[in-house]
């Protein structure tokens, strides 16, 4: 009964409403502006309006009597029948509906329809009533905190917002309200306000420690409004974050030993990312052959061969770790693989053969030489541990076991005093080289020489004079010398060394020996100059390599002497220097001294000094003293670096002459005032229409970068109908600034000026012609006639051409009528004649 009730009474409050409503339109129709006749239509109001609101009134046009309203209604939208208003009646919610869609059709008395239907569209705009919301209550996330993933999400929050999305009422925004706990008061972690991504912040990238704090509450904040005012709506979440460690750590150096029989590809190591879904790839750090090793999906390394220490015994190569767009996640970790070594290769003897040599008085236990052996194994280790036997000695005479070997070092001494060379003159030994797993046998000779008991002696102490130019080429022999030693032959005993001792004291001279004849060569090492030393005489000694037995000497008979005699040979002057450069600037004033060119004559003759392609006669030079001065005004614009060349030359009869190169850099100094840049032919199309502009361009030549100013002279009227508007420093635009000037030239007086020290200026006369254009934007240029009439002698000329003209004609026609007559003829007297009184053919 009570549900019955308050239907009744709604149904009354809703009929007292139309009532109004109906009563008031009829009571204020002439009010509404919003009316025109029945067509489609469309209409946008605003959610939330509260009671009813018109929205429209239809004109009712005969034979139509009243409006008929059908569609998507939805009991909101009603139309007043007679009076044609469009109104709704409740609030309307965007979030619900927000497009209706309606039909008016025009009804006439009968209740047919003449008009229609006519669509309405009500579009429902929205307004910001509606609170964001988080598509879950509470996030949790995992981080493992690394310096260069500072910024980068690592988990994300979402919201939703019921608003229109086209509008700013859903635009959301987030923030990070605060975390718990907070241990160094600084925010430790970020969230971008357009994506909700969570990320760290730099400083919790560097202060996150799980050890210290392995848990955080962030809450979170979401505004509509795009978070740009007070209106907003909010919305809260927790998100839940764990620290823990970070994965992504280079592993320790691997060791692999070599040549290891597998099977492979062998697990050598492996690297983790954070994120499962990471892709991994291996980046050699250098470029190799081939590269034995490959990593999987799971960040597991492989070496899919077997390595050789010998060959290489360190790898270092990069792990990285990618995202699904293959941007690389974080820095690449370095990997280090350390290849073992194991006994694999035996000793190696460095020469086939290994030569020693011991004289037959040496002392017992005396050194006599190293044998060279190797092993390639890893070094200081027993792989590459040497060790040296005697094996077999052949002769064995006078015994077995003349040498012993240092088993470590290879090192041979003698272990008896029983050698002579008389006997046996070399041994033959067999030596075993032995690692740790294998051996080798080195083959040695030791070879006995004579002792060195003789001295070499010269064929005679004086080698007299020799006199040579001091321009002898150097490198050539100016005398052989010849000393002998009866020693046993080819042996360091019997070998001769030449020494200049005494009278060479600049090293001027040196001594080759030939090894077969022990012959001397007395040959020129350095320039000889008569001037420094005319003479040299020189003590020539013979030695032997191999050092003298106890109690012989070298004697007086293994000293030579010899004197140089050096000639003078006329020279040519020497300058101090090939190339004199200085630099001055171009506005250095005439005699001023830039140079001085010195050389000197080896024979002391008085020089004096010329200039050669002095060609602008910019420069002079004092013939004596060598001094050199400006001649004339220098100018760097033509010629930047003037190049001449010093000639100095001798006074004695025998002249000879040299030559050095002066180069003078010229500076540049502000001596030219600009100028225009081309000659222009400017113009304006007449009449003018406001805005036209023509560029002109300045410039000069000295060297610095150009900056000029431009104005306009002459008298005010000139400067009130044309301006200058600066493009840059070099260029300007001209434009008439009156529309009113004449169609003519016109003459503008330009200066120009430049920024330099002294700043120039240029004043030059402009032509600008205003006059009228053709289609092509061309000054049209009318042709001028001559209008008078020729002269009595021109006509009598003209006739006179023309008539010989027609004679030549004429003349021509009548000679070829009459050439052809005769041919006619003469061919009709050939036909006349019998065959018998033809002419016979030429034989």
């Amino acid at each position: 009964m009570q549900e019955i009730t308050k239907m009744f009474i709604l149904h009354g409050l809703h009929i007292f409403y139309l009532l109004v409503f109906h009563l008031a339109a009829c009571q204020h129709t002439e009010e509404l502006h919003l009316s025109g006749p029945l067509q489609d239509m469309t209409f946008n109001v605003q959610e939330g309006t509260i009671g009813f609101q018109y929205l429209y009134q239809f004109i009712i046009e005969p034979p139509a009597d009243s409006l008929r309203l059908s569609g998507e209604t939805d009991g909101i939208f009603e139309i007043g029948p007679k009076r044609g208003i469009l109104y709704f009646n409740r609030t309307l919610d965007r979030e619900t509906k927000a497009v209706y869609k309606l039909q008016v059709n025009a009804i006439d008395a009968k209740g047919e329809k003449v008009k229609g239907p006519y669509v309405i569209t009500i579009n429902v705009q929205d307004i910001n009533d509606n609170q964001p919301q988080f598509d879950q209550l509470k996030y949790s996330g995992v981080v493992r905190p690394l310096p260069s993933r500072a910024g980068k999400p690592f988990m994300y929050v979402h919201a939703t917002d019921l608003d229109d999305p086209t509008t700013p009422n859903a635009q959301l925004s987030y923030s990070i309200f605060q975390h718990f706990p907070n241990p160094y008061h600084e925010m430790l972690f970020e969230i971008n306000n357009k994506t909700g991504g969570i990320a760290t912040s730099p400083q919790g990238a560097r202060l996150l420690d799980p050890q210290k704090q392995d848990h955080f509450t962030l809450v979170v904040t979401v505004k509509d409004l795009a978070g740009m005012t007070g209106n907003a709506f909010t919305n809260n979440a927790d998100v839940e974050i764990t620290v823990k460690e970070n994965l992504w750590k280079a592993p320790p150096p691997v060791h692999i030993r070599e040549n290891y029989t597998g099977p492979y590809p062998m697990i050598v190591t492996q690297v983790q990312w954070n994120d499962p879904d990471a892709k991994y790839e291996l980046l050699p750090k250098e470029r190799l052959p081939r590269f034995p090793f490959t990593i999987n999906k799971n960040g597991t390394i492989y070496v899919t061969e077997p390595l050789d220490r010998e060959e290489k015994d360190f790898y270092a190569f990069y792990a990285t770790a990618k995202d699904e767009q293959g941007e690389i996640l974080d820095k690449p970790l370095e990997i280090q693989i350390v290849v073992e070594d194991v006994n694999d290769n035996p000793p190696v003897c460095q020469k086939a053969l290994t030569i020693f040599e011991v004289q037959e008085n040496e002392n017992v236990g005396s050194v006599i030489g190293t044998l060279e052996a190797s092993d390639i194994d890893e070094q200081g280790t027993l792989n590459s541990r040497l060790q040296f036997h005697i094996v077999d000695q052949n002769p064995k005479i006078p015994v077995d076991k003349l040498f012993i070997v240092q088993q470590e070092a290879g090192t041979f001494q003698l272990r008896s005093s029983s050698l002579n060379k008389h006997i046996v003159s070399n041994y033959t030994l067999k030596v075993e080289v032995t690692d740790a797993g294998f051996k080798t046998v080195c083959d040695v000779q030791i070879n006995v020489i004579d002792i060195n008991d003789q001295i070499p002696i010269f064929e005679k102490s004086d080698y007299g004079n020799v006199t040579i130019p001091e321009d002898t080429p150097i490198g050539n022999v100016i005398q052989e010398i010849q000393a002998t030693d009866v020693d046993e032959p080819f042996t360091g005993s019997s070998q001769i060394i030449y020494q200049i001792e005494e009278g060479d004291p600049g090293k001027i001279f040196f001594i080759e020996t030939d090894p077969k004849t022990n012959r001397g060569f007395i040959k020129i090492q350095k320039a000889l100059d008569f001037e420094k030393s005319s003479v040299y005489d020189l003590m020539i000694k013979a030695t032997n390599p191999e050092p003298l037995v106890s109690g012989v000497q070298y004697q007086s008979n293994s000293t030579a002497y010899f004197r140089v005699i050096v000639t003078d040979v006329n020279e040519p002057p020497v300058f101090s220097q090939f190339t004199y450069i200085t630099t001055v600037y171009e506005n250095t004033s005439v005699n001023t001294l830039v140079m001085k060119a010195e050389a000197y004559d080896p024979e002391g003759d008085e020089i004096r000094y010329t200039l050669k392609n002095n060609n602008r006669k910019w420069l002079r030079i004092d013939e004596i003293s060598g001094d050199i001065y400006t001649a004339s005004r220098l100018d760097r614009e033509q010629e930047r670096a003037y190049r001449v060349e010093v000639t100095a030359i001798q006074t004695s009869k025998e002249s000879q002459s040299s030559t050095a190169i002066f180069i003078l850099h010229i500076e540049d100094v502000n001596d030219n005032a600009p100028r225009l840049a081309k000659n222009y032919s400017l113009f304006f199309c007449h009449p003018l229409v406001g805005g036209e502009r023509a560029q002109i361009e300045a410039t000069d030549d000295d060297e610095f970068d150009p900056e000029f100013t431009f104005s306009i002279g002459g008298d005010e009227n000139i400067k009130r109908n044309w301006a200058i508007f600066r493009i840059n420093g070099t260029h300007v635009d001209l434009s008439p600034t009156s529309l009113d000037l004449e169609a003519k030239m016109h003459n503008i007086p330009l200066k120009i000026k430049d920024k330099g020290e002294p700043p120039l200026e240029r004043n030059l006369n402009l032509q600008v012609n205003i006059c009228r254009c053709t289609d092509a934007r061309t000054c049209f240029i009318e042709l001028v006639y001559n209008k008078q009439s020729p002269s009595v002698g021109m006509a009598v000329g003209i006739l006179l051409a023309v008539a010989i003209i027609i004679g030549g004609i004429l003349g021509g026609v009548f000679f070829h009528l009459n050439r052809k007559k005769k041919k006619e003829r003469k061919e009709a007297d050939q036909n006349a004649k019998s065959p018998h009184e033809m002419e016979p053919l030429p034989t």
